[in-house]
């Protein structure tokens, strides 16, 4: 690439720190290798993209917006429950709301000894004996979404992240990835 010059003496190239969005499609698991040799997202990418780490994970059976970064800082950033980025999602799930129960996980519930922080859940539609949700978490435990709505008697069959912190998936399509511009990851992040 180019090189910088100051006072006679070339600087390090170092790599702009780079951020891309990702819609990760249902069947592919977030990790570089999987002992079962199920689909990863390493190979859904495209093949001129450089070595990137995921910003959190989503299930195998998970869908919708991954954050991919070339720099392991920023990913462990935007991680941190203390950064409070907001993530949203669309769910369906088979089986009949128990209201009370799902009070419990509005106002931040302990299922099987693990505490959940209240989430914003609202059903935004049933279709036969199923219910579309509309979920907000500050935090992803593993597999949270399901474990909470299994407590309020639904079983999920279909979970799309449609937004992490400012970034929305859009009508980004499955499968494809698009870089976040510069000037936007500086506003939001910060690096």
């Amino acid at each position: 690439g180019n090189k910088i010059i100051v006072n006679n003496k070339a600087l390090p190239q170092i790599d702009e720190t780079k951020l891309w969005l990702f819609h990760k499609p249902s069947g592919s698991i977030t990790s570089n290798k999987d002992p079962q040799g199920r689909t990863t997202i390493f190979d859904i990418l495209p093949s001129d993209m450089p070595r990137v780490v995921t910003v959190g994970r989503l299930d195998y059976n998970s869908e919708g917006i991954l954050l991919l970064t070339n720099d392991g800082k920023l990913a462990r950033h935007l991680e941190l429950p203390q950064t409070g980025w907001i993530r949203r999602y669309r769910v369906r799930a088979y089986g009949k709301i128990d209201e009370q129960k799902l009070q419990h996980l509005k106002n931040g519930a302990t299922i099987d000894q693990i505490r959940y922080a209240k989430a914003e859940i609202e059903i935004e539609k049933k279709q036969g004996g199923n219910s579309w949700l509309n979920i907000a978490l500050t935090e992803g435990k593993n597999r949270e979404i399901r474990k909470m709505l299994a407590y309020a008697g639904l079983e999920v069959n279909r979970l799309i992240r449609t937004s992490y912190g400012p970034f929305q998936l859009g009508s980004l399509p499955k499968g494809q990835v698009k870089q976040v511009l510069q000037k936007t990851l500086k506003e939001q992040t910060g690096f």
